[in-house]
C-alpha cells in the first residue's frame, strides 16, 4: 500500500471531520510530524510521531497502520497508538470541560430579540 498524505490519513483516522479541516489545522501549524512543521501533502511512514495541538492539550500519536478507506471508528482507532501522557491529558481536558459546563445555570426562558442582540454583541458577532 502506498504511503498516504497527512491530511487524508488524519481524516481516515477520524481525528478530523473533513480533509479540509485537517488541511487547515496542518497549515496553521497545529499538526507536527516528528517535531517538524509540515504541509498537508506530506507522505507518512510507519512509526511517525504526530503532535496535534488541541484545545487545552497536545495529543501525541504513533502511526501504526494505513487504511484504504475511511472506516468505522473502531477500525480508525487501530491506525494509531496514543501515548499514555497525552491520553491522561485528554481525559483531564474532557473532565475539566464537563465540570465547567455543568456549573452553568440554565436560563429560565429563551432570550427575546433584544437579549439575543446583546448576546451577539458581547460575543463580537454582530
Amino acid at each position: 500500500m502506498e504511503k498516504p498524505r497527512l491530511d487524508k490519513w488524519l481524516w481516515q483516522a477520524r481525528l478530523f471531520k473533513t480533509r479540509v479541516l485537517a488541511a487547515r489545522e496542518i497549515r496553521a501549524g497545529h499538526v507536527r510530524v516528528n517535531g517538524a512543521r509540515v504541509r498537508p501533502s506530506r507522505s507518512l511512514a510507519h512509526k511517525d510521531l504526530l503532535a496535534i495541538r488541541r484545545e487545552g492539550y497536545v495529543q501525541q500519536l504513533r502511526i501504526v497502520d494505513f487504511a484504504a478507506r475511511r472506516g468505522p471508528p473502531k477500525e480508525a482507532a487501530l491506525l494509531y497508538l496514543e501515548t499514555k501522557e497525552t491520553e491522561t491529558a485528554r481525559l483531564d481536558a474532557v473532565a475539566r470541560h464537563k465540570a465547567g459546563t455543568a456549573r452553568a445555570p440554565a436560563p429560565a426562558r429563551r432570550p427575546d430579540k433584544r437579549q439575543r442582540r446583546e448576546i451577539r454583541k458581547s460575543l463580537g458577532k454582530g
